[in-house]
């Protein structure tokens, strides 16, 4: 089992969250981030005052999934993601050692 995290432009949402649908892809956890990577944020005009946005707004989505659909969700999040500019954000996957379904007291691949 991994756990894919991404870090995704907001408005690239709905996209990602379609493309992970039509792959049966079932739950996600979305939180809305602030980072900066390559692009180090911008500079802004606000009532004549020029201030410096240091952090952007950003998606991470945590995905859990077995190791058998890793590559599908991999390439359904990219695809969906890619704007081709600075930005787009990036993947994560690191190994789960245990999932526990609370309601139902189910383990492992079973609980995902």
């Amino acid at each position: 089992m991994k756990l894919v995290t991404a870090i995704i432009k907001p408005f690239k949402l709905d996209d990602v969250r379609e493309a992970l649908s039509e792959i049966s892809v079932q739950g996600m956890t979305v939180t809305e981030v602030k980072g900066f990577g390559r692009q180090k944020g911008h500079t802004e005009l606000y009532r004549g005052a020029e201030y410096v946005v240091d952090f952007l707004p950003k998606v991470k989505i945590e995905v859990a999934v077995s190791d058998e659909s890793i590559d599908a969700v991999i390439e359904a999040i990219s695809g969906a993601a890619n704007t081709g500019k600075v930005g787009d954000g990036k993947i994560f996957i690191t190994s789960l050692e245990e999932v526990v379904r609370i309601r139902t007291g189910e383990k492992g691949a079973e609980a995902l």
